[in-house]
């Protein structure tokens, strides 16, 4: 596991500098403590329930070590039919994802878990995001695969980066395609009683 030297609180149990920036943008302090689980032994009937699972293990892997604090986990599937996308680990796979959501609509789903061992609470849920993508061009796969981007990102794209004049349209969270479905996420950290029904920040008070 790997923890920042933020002040204790909320413990966002995710590396990902989206879900951390998501948080920070809707005014919440928190910590980051990461989880060691093996996602691959994870098994499950559907992508929505997997999505849950993943982001259950991680959150109750970080809760054992700190049994007072509030975990926040999640884990985002991009689903194609019945083909999970995960990270593509070389060019040749983010070509072969990109190929297969062109032209078509897919989803991104996003499984979340809220936990606190102390007080033995558990609420997790996965939110549904369809996006559509154009028609992509065999050169615009081939200067996409080229940059960076691709390759940390659950079907080898980024829908807040380069990869925004891909996307036709999208019904649902636009967050949860980021990485977190952050009105969902608010809404749980308030019926938890973690943050109040509203969040102070240095942008003024944001009713949820």
């Amino acid at each position: 596991m790997h923890q920042s030297n933020s002040p204790q609180g909320l413990i966002l149990a995710s590396a990902s500098p989206r879900r951390q920036e998501l948080l920070s943008q809707a005014g919440l302090q928190f910590q980051i403590i990461t989880s060691d689980i093996d996602e691959e032994s994870i098994l499950a009937d559907t992508p929505r329930i997997l999505a849950a699972a993943i982001a259950q293990a991680k959150a109750r892997e970080v809760a054992t070590l700190h049994p007072e604090n509030w975990i926040l986990a999640a884990d985002t599937l991009v689903v194609a039919g019945d083909q999970v996308l995960g990270k593509p680990a070389n060019p040749e796979e983010a070509v072969s994802m990109l190929k297969r959501l062109s032209g078509i609509s897919h989803q991104v789903i996003t499984g979340v878990a809220l936990c606190c061992t102390a007080q033995k609470k558990l609420r997790s849920y996965a939110v549904t995001t369809d996006v559509s993508f154009k028609e992509l061009t065999a050169q615009e796969i081939a200067w996409y695969t080229a940059t960076p981007e691709p390759y940390d990102k659950a079907g080898a794209y980024a829908i807040q980066g380069l990869a925004a004049h891909f996307i036709r349209h999208i019904c649902g969270s636009y967050t949860n395609v980021v990485g977190l479905p952050i009105c969902e996420v608010m809404e749980s950290l308030s019926l938890a009683g973690i943050v109040p029904s509203y969040v102070q920040n240095q942008n003024g008070v944001h009713a949820l």
